[in-house]
């Protein structure tokens, strides 16, 4: 059976979407998207020091301009504050609200029922498996991307 990789991949962007949309569904009682609940997070995980935009980018990936917006919405909805750079005045820093702590766990929560949901039977080698190709998916597209 020869396989059809282009299926593959129509599938991986399905499971993206679907798994957008289960996230969403969660965190909707609470006002959030996934990818607000995702990127919330992540400041969340980073507030002793705080975190740039650009850092925020690098690490997630997505366009500078949709994490703006989305960082000028939380902002704007009281779960982010943002600061000067010690040292750098242009540098600005992104730090969680207690706002933004008040709604950590339920973040957290939403994630978790997901993952639960998605990796529902499988085994723990067939997590290591899924996580390695993974890995060397993303690594395949870092590599091509720095090419073109």
């Amino acid at each position: 059976m020869e396989l059809n990789r282009s299926a593959m991949i129509h599938d991986n962007r399905k499971i993206s979407i679907q798994l957008e949309n289960l996230t969403t569904k969660d965190m909707s009682p609470k006002g959030f998207t996934a990818i607000q609940g995702n990127v919330l997070l992540y400041i969340l995980n980073h507030s002793k020091q705080g975190i740039s935009l650009t850092e925020i980018q690098q690490d997630m990936g997505g366009s500078m301009a949709s994490l703006s917006s989305m960082i000028k919405r939380l902002k704007k909805n009281g779960y982010v504050r943002v600061e000067s750079s010690p040292g750098d005045d242009r540098k600005k820093l992104l730090f969680p609200t207690e706002k933004a702590l008040e709604v950590r766990e339920f973040l957290e929560e939403s994630f978790r029922n997901c993952c639960d949901q998605v990796f529902d039977g499988f085994s723990d080698p067939e997590m290591e498996e899924l996580e390695r190709m993974q890995k060397k998916i993303l690594g395949n597209l870092s590599k091509y991307a720095k090419n073109q």
